[in-house]
């Protein structure tokens, strides 16, 4: 494979500066899944390799990450704490991962609309600021969003002043850092070295010692009694995986106005997840705020994701105490910045602008990513946009139904309009009938049928496709007409409606199809001027073929 190096430079400072913020968070969620801080690591350094070497999203930063690590805490207890299981689930996740890129999965993963993107990028960056509070004062939190919130007025009621200081010297710094001298080093990694020099000479909270040495091999192992369980948790590791992943794809071609190929990041991802498991480590997925840190520092190129992985390596291998020094503070003044930089600032300035819905979705996403989950605030967000856009349309389509012609265009129909005396009542359809429409479909036709009708005519002449809901709506439709004594018509049905109708209820009701619009308005023509008008006579195929 042929790495890209126009952006060499950028993408080896990007990829230092997203290595060195991303070791804290490999060992904390390490930690945290319960296998262990160099489960954390060795999990990092996979999974960011492979997936930046094989993925579809070059400044994609991949690692650990919280909904991952949610995932194998739980199925640690389950386990006992047997990780030679849990490494099994992991491999069997990237191989989950690497089916779903080859099926095409990761193109739906793309369809999510512009409101929950924001709100979720929003959110991140909430999350990311609200978390370094604690640390910016000098002290530890507790995990999460909540226990952070509940912790700040401890932290408020003893400030250490010097981390405060330190954090705000180089949040200062990544953001004043000249653009002449960040050509050759980014503000955030100068801010990360200058803060770490001066922390030498501070009495302040160090990331500390760190564990070395090299990972060894751990293949796979089977137990049939708890078979479904590692299944069932690798499948979901896939799933949660693949969402965060893709996620952070649109979050980073948001910020570097590309276009990612999903499905490969999915290979991508699962590859790196397989390696993952194999040497020991926990699964990961596209980490967001690394990514960020990562395109901010420079870096555009999988050659960023690949140098990342190789510093967490070179840090596994040796260089840990030149690490081990660097403050907590320093992280958190970064991470800050990094937080505001992600927040959606553009939307949110004239987000009073544009539709009232568009935004209270935002601001739903926004407060579930940060008080819930990331999964579930794009899961509620996706469902709810979907369901939006579903009545929007289908309150276009009904506009279009209630819009009964009394003239029509062609002068030979328009004629044989005449001929009916007011007594047909035709319904056209503008396009696709969803099923938001078709809820209300009957309830409409039998508003709008015109006093005295003795024929509704249904024409789906525009009408590409029916689903089953559409099919039903015109069965309600045809109960209607032949409760009142009326015939209903079709006309202008394709072979694929023709077929779907057919199976749902026409053959039933022994409905009169017909292929054009003229011939169903001869037809309504000759009930017309048969002269039954005694309110109970429906006429069939058979019967209109007996009528002159």
């Amino acid at each position: 494979m042929k790495l890209d190096l126009s952006n060499l430079r950028g993408d080896i400072t990007g990829g230092l500066t997203a290595g060195i913020v991303a070791l804290p968070l490999a060992l904390a969620l390490g930690v945290a899944s319960g296998v262990g801080p160099m489960a954390g690591l060795y999990g990092a350094i996979a999974v960011g390799f492979f997936a930046a070497l094989f993925g579809g999203t070059p400044s994609q930063i991949s690692g650990p990450t919280g909904p991952m690590v949610v995932v194998l805490a739980g199925l640690f207890a389950s386990l006992s704490g047997d990780v030679s299981l849990i490494f099994t689930a992991v491999v069997l996740a990237g191989i989950f991962q690497i089916v779903f890129g080859m099926l095409g999965v990761g193109q739906y993963i793309r369809l999510v609309p512009y409101p929950v993107i924001s709100g979720f990028m929003t959110g991140i960056g909430a999350i990311i600021i609200i978390l370094q509070i604690g640390r910016l004062l000098g002290h530890e939190p507790p995990g999460g969003t909540i226990g952070a919130l509940s912790y700040l007025p401890t932290a408020l009621a003893d400030i250490n002043f010097a981390t405060l200081a330190l954090g705000l010297g180089t949040l200062i710094i990544a953001y004043k850092w000249p653009a002449s001298l960040g050509k050759y080093i980014p503000g955030a990694l100068a801010a990360l070295i200058i803060g770490t020099l001066v922390a030498l000479f501070m009495n302040v909270p160090v990331l500390g010692n760190i564990p070395t040495g090299l990972p060894s091999l751990h293949l796979p192992v089977f137990d049939q009694s708890k078979a479904w369980l590692i299944i069932e948790a690798a499948f979901i590791l896939a799933i949660l995986g693949a969402i965060d992943s893709l996620l952070t794809s649109l979050v980073a071609d948001n910020m570097t106005r590309t276009r990612h190929d999903s499905n490969r990041e999915l290979v991508g991802q699962g590859i790196g997840n397989t390696v993952a498991g194999l040497i020991g480590g926990i699964a990961g997925a596209g980490a967001t705020m690394r990514t960020v840190v990562n395109i901010r520092s420079g870096g555009k190129q999988r050659i960023s994701g690949m140098v990342h992985a190789l510093v967490l390596l070179a840090i596994v291998l040796g260089l840990s105490p030149l690490a081990a020094q660097i403050p907590h503070a320093v992280l958190a003044g970064i991470l800050v910045k990094v937080g505001l930089d992600i927040i959606d600032w553009a939307y949110l300035k004239r987000a009073h602008t544009g539709p009232r819905w568009d935004f209270a979705l935002m601001a739903l996403v926004l407060g579930l990513t940060v008080f819930v989950d990331l999964i579930t605030a794009v899961g509620v967000g996706v469902v709810l946009a979907a369901l939006a856009y579903v009545r929007q349309i289908a309150q276009l389509q009904i506009e279009e139904l209630n819009n009964i012609p009394d003239t029509l265009s062609d002068p030979e129909e328009n004629a044989l309009l005449a001929k009916t005396e007011g007594k047909v009542s035709i319904f056209s359809f503008g396009g696709p009938l969803s099923f938001g429409a078709a809820a209300d479909l009957g309830h409409h036709v039998r508003e709008q049928v015109k006093p005295g009708s003795r024929a509704l005519l249904l024409d789906f002449t525009l009408i590409p496709v029916v689903d089953v809901s559409a099919a039903m709506a015109v069965q309600t439709i045809t109960s209607d007409a032949i409760a009142s004594g009326r015939t209903l018509l079709i006309c202008g049905a394709n072979e694929k409606v023709n077929k779907v109708l057919e199976n749902i209820n026409v053959h039933h009701y022994d409905i009169p199809m017909f292929s054009t619009r003229r011939e169903a308005l001869e037809a309504a023509v000759k009930i017309v001027q048969s002269g039954s008008d005694d309110g109970e006579t429906v006429f069939t195929p058979k019967k209109l073929a007996e009528l002159k």
